[in-house]
């Protein structure tokens, strides 16, 4: 196996623990997600999806790394920049932050297969209030995540990419 699949492969690792500490706070901290978490949510298991798809391929050719690695860095991006935006909302003074929206079980409650994925879509928190994991906000989590996938996905790239030359 080539050091860009470990990479993807660690990448899928990453996410699925990062999916697996959203549920906890939602579940078992009991802290209620917002629309903008929610996407963030989505996010993280849209690059642990796409990680895992690109690494279940063989990632010989140069062509297919590239793919792989904006495959992957696409919703690390808009994750991160949904974390920005979050804390910008979280940043302004109270009753100046726009609201998020509806909650995504309203806005999906007549599409089909509602009931499969509506755990993953559940919540109805404020997005301007922040809840904090030790003692650091959320979307600065999200941001450091996105971020990390970020860095270690290209580092692999570039790494791949010096050892054909």
């Amino acid at each position: 196996m080539n050091g860009f699949r470990k990479v993807l492969w660690f990448i899928v690792l990453l996410s699925a623990c990062a999916a697996f500490g959203s549920f906890y706070s939602q579940y078992v901290m009991g802290l209620n997600p917002c629309v903008l978490c929610i996407l963030q949510r989505l996010a993280v298991m849209a690059v642990g999806f796409l990680a895992l798809v690109c690494a279940l391929f063989s990632q010989t050719g140069k062509a297919a790394r590239m793919v792989s690695a904006l495959l992957v860095s696409i919703p690390a991006v808009y994750g991160a920049g949904v974390a920005v935006y979050q804390l910008y909302i979280q940043s302004l003074p109270p009753g100046a932050a726009p609201a998020c929206g509806a909650p995504w079980t309203f806005r999906l409650r007549d599409w089909p297969l509602f009931e499969w994925y509506e755990p993953v879509i559940r919540g109805f928190g404020d997005c301007a209030v922040p809840d904090y994991v030790l003692g650091i906000p959320l979307p600065v989590w999200s941001v450091l995540y996105f971020g990390f996938v970020g860095l270690l996905v290209w580092a692999g790239w570039l790494k791949s990419r010096k050892a054909l030359l």
